[in-house]
């Protein structure tokens, strides 16, 4: 298990120094990468690959047939609420989006809203049922 620190140091210092104003957009598009790499088939599958990166607790919260509402909880995320004045979750948001895109083949995008008094992050994710993936119909 790699220490929290070591985490923190890496997610929340040295890339954001290396990427500068930038990080935000950057991470948001790694995360989608990542998602590829990692190809899930479900939320439940999403919610456990978030346990084993250590991203914290996912949980789906509500959804309607153009979007949904999932929850992040947990130890590294109050920590990470705590620490910095504007933590950023773009990574998560990204590779949830990309996940959920590739499970509905629907062009899908994802943003989050921090809640730093109930520690919590809220992924809100959002996709037009007309707006297929290229090439999926």
């Amino acid at each position: 298990m790699v220490p929290m620190f070591a985490y923190e140091l890496l997610r929340d210092i040295l890339i954001p120094e290396m990427l500068g104003k930038d990080t935000d957009e950057i991470s948001y598009w790694v995360g989608k990468h990542i998602a590829r790499t990692f190809p899930l088939l479900s939320v439940e599958e999403i919610s456990s690959f978030f346990k084993e990166a250590a991203w914290g607790h996912l949980e789906l919260v509500e959804q309607n047939k153009k979007e949904m509402k999932l929850e992040l909880t947990g130890e590294i995320v109050e920590r990470r609420l705590l620490m910095h004045d504007e933590p950023s979750f773009r990574l998560e948001a990204g590779f949830i989006a990309e996940q959920i895109q590739s499970q509905k083949n629907i062009i899908t995008e994802a943003h989050e809203e921090i809640a730093k008094r109930k520690k919590k992050v809220y992924f809100i994710v959002r996709w037009d049922l007309k707006d297929h993936v290229q090439g999926e119909i």
